[in-house]
């Protein structure tokens, strides 16, 4: 290596000596996730007090990690990590809402400590509350960490500047993306294998609407695609299996495929789009 470039690698560290790697960031999150629910911790405490100071330690390491210039957000950052705590009891709200949503959603399973034990969408899901709310303090990197790792562990991929309501369920997860201008209301439940994506990944849609709005209470079936900033889904619609959508929808409608049988020695088989109001 020549000397200009190990230069360029020294100066880079010494800009950032103490940044915290994605390792930490991830850290930090499952910590947080450990103290609100018992289920999933890996501490125990005996007292309030020290409950309450292990919250203090992790509102200090949010601090700490938001010091850093590269993951700076502007004049008010030193205020984000007591913002963000005092948020802590309606995240929780939210995210045990999802949880009663995901185990009245599926009746595999057991409890609802079964379903934040062992359940991928519990910890995307939760993954996704913590980040969107630093995400809505304009903080850039470290929400995208902590959803990038639920990413790693759980294969499901959610931007934290996505809108999500209240009672979101997913199901199995596996290959479902959502996109970071997508908007989903209350109640709404998503299989694995589905996508809310953008019609176009050009860069200068960048700061435009880019990804669908489903309404309320919508079920959206595995392998469903749902494309466009301007597509929309009416509210108490059901999405089936492996349908791709660019265009919106009403309220109450259910779109699938219907397979069309010949009169010939051979079935075949062609797929078309329905709709019931």
């Amino acid at each position: 290596m020549n000397d200009s470039f190990l230069a360029k690698l020294f100066n880079d560290h010494q800009e950032c000596p103490d940044c915290p790697s994605p390792e930490k960031v991830a850290e930090f999150f499952v910590d947080l996730l450990g103290t609100l629910f018992p289920d999933f911790s890996r501490n125990s405490f005996s007292t309030i007090s020290e409950l309450s100071a292990h919250l203090e330690a992790l509102r200090v390491n949010l601090d700490k990690m938001l010091s850093f210039e590269p993951l700076k957000t502007g004049g008010e950052s030193n205020n984000v990590a007591s913002m963000f705590f005092d948020e802590i009891p309606a995240i929780f709200t939210q995210i045990m809402e999802d949880t009663h949503a995901m185990y009245n959603g599926d009746p595999a399973a057991k409890s609802k400590s079964e379903v934040i034990r062992t359940y991928p969408g519990f910890y995307a899901i939760a993954s996704y509350r913590v980040a969107n709310a630093l995400h809505k303090y304009n903080v850039k990197v470290i929400p995208r960490i902590i959803t990038e790792h639920a990413h790693g562990k759980t294969g499901i991929d959610i931007h934290p500047g996505a809108t999500i309501g209240n009672h979101f369920c997913i199901d199995h997860g596996t290959g479902v993306v959502i996109g970071e201008t997508a908007v989903i209301g209350n109640h709404v439940k998503i299989y694995q294998g589905v996508t809310l994506g953008a019609l176009s990944v050009a860069k200068k849609d960048a700061e435009i609407k880019r990804h669908p709005t489903i309404g309320n209470h919508v079920v959206i079936y595995a392998g469903a695609t749902i494309l466009g900033g301007e597509t929309s889904i009416g509210d108490s619609s059901i999405i089936g299996g492996n349908v791709w959508l660019t265009k919106s929808v009403p309220p109450k409608s259910k779109i699938y495929y219907q397979a069309k049988m010949f009169n010939s020695n051979t079935d075949q088989t062609d797929l078309y789009v329905y709709k019931e109001n």
